[in-house]
Formats: structure tokens, sequence, C-alpha cells
């Protein structure tokens, strides 16, 4: 799956019926970061849950029932994050899905960076900031 440059930001939902209409909810945060101006309108894409096509399966990694969830990243992916806290060794700490945690070594509390996954272990993952401030 191709996702696109424009992307502001990602997150799951539930579809909830309200009268005659559907809604889906944005998370606060997205709004809070600046993310999402309630007064705008933009584009929605949604990405199916059910089974994946056959191109999606030639590329997948061989399925087998993990005990533990898979990190939502990977070695060389690049992600738009927020850096949210200082760790223990003075890195930025920033989380994506499902609190997974990315450390950017040389990040601030507050900044918003666009950083490489150089490293990715199955409770946090390592990006090197490749843009400052997005």
């Amino acid at each position: 799956m191709e996702i696109s440059e424009k992307l502001l930001c990602l997150f799951s939902t539930e579809v909830s019926a309200e009268e005659d209409r559907y809604v889906i909810e944005v998370p606060r945060q997205e709004v809070e970061t600046g993310d999402i101006d309630p007064e705008e309108v933009y584009r929605v894409a949604l990405i199916s849950r059910g089974e994946s096509t056959e191109s999606e399966t030639t590329t997948a990694q061989p399925q087998s029932a993990p005990s533990e969830p898979q990190p939502p990243v990977d070695v060389g992916e690049t992600r738009y994050v927020e850096i949210e806290d200082i760790g223990k060794q003075g890195d930025g700490i920033a989380r994506v899905e499902r609190g997974y945690v990315i450390i950017v070594p040389g990040a601030d509390v507050g900044e918003r960076v666009k950083v490489e996954v150089t490293e990715v272990k199955s409770n946090f993952a390592v990006g090197e900031i490749i843009e400052e401030t997005f």
C-alpha cells in the first residue's frame, strides 16, 4: 500500500450511527497538536481490516500467531512525530500507534520532526531526525 506524503495523521476509530448520518470521531490529540483544524474540510481514506489482497499477501511476512503485537514501524520507514517527553539519557520520546515509543536523539519536547526509523525492537524504535519542525 502506498501512503501519500500529504498524510496529516493516522488513527483507528469506529463509525457510529447518529440519526440520519454516520460519524467518525477524531482523537482530541490530533486537534490539540495542530494536525487537524475542526473548521476545515478533509478527505478521509478508509482502510479495510478484512482479508488482504493477493499483492499484499505476497509481500507479507509468514503467517504465524504472534504472542504479542508486532511493532507498528519498520526500519527505513519515515514518520512525522511530535516529541512528548525526554528519556533518562536526554533523548526525545515520541509515541505512535498503541503508545509504541520512538526514541529520537537530539530532539526536544514539543518539537514536531520527520524521522527515519533506524532500529526496531519489540517495545521501542530509534529514529533519526531527517527534517526539523514540519
